[in-house]
């Protein structure tokens, strides 16, 4: 994990699914690709930030189904969950806030169900396009 002379860096968790599916542009045709599109654009959210939280930040994807074997790339780490997505993003969310409860995390999703689950474990939830390019 990075630090700065503030403490860790806040941490982005990244609804992959959600996200990809955010936009109709044909990601069904192409999960994995999709998903390495969007981790590849993760680069420049990693450096700038996101509204009210400036970069730099530690960024996690969090991948499932087809998407799975997605590797990641320098500023952007991929989880690949075994089962469900939303329940390994939020097992991250509660293991860091468990670690340092200060620690600011956000994830991106437009999930309902996974915004409230998250915000009860101490992140905040921003939507799909605070990280699309």
């Amino acid at each position: 994990m990075d630090e700065n002379e503030a403490g860790p860096l806040p941490l982005l968790v990244v609804d992959g699914a959600n996200v990809v599916g955010s936009v109709p542009d044909g990601w069904w045709r192409d999960r994995r690709g999709a998903a390495e599109r969007l981790r590849d654009a993760l680069v420049a959210v990693a450096e700038r930030g996101v509204p009210e939280h400036p970069g730099p930040l530690e960024v996690v994807l969090v991948v499932e189904g087809a998407a799975r074997g997605v590797d990641g790339v320098p500023g952007v780490r991929v989880v690949a969950a075994v089962g469900s997505g939303d329940d390994r993003i939020v097992e991250l969310v509660r293991a860091e806030k468990t670690r340092d409860p200060a620690r600011t995390c956000l994830v991106a999703t437009a999930d309902r169900e996974l915004r409230a689950r998250v915000g009860v474990s101490g992140a905040t939830a921003i939507g799909p396009r605070s990280v699309r390019p």
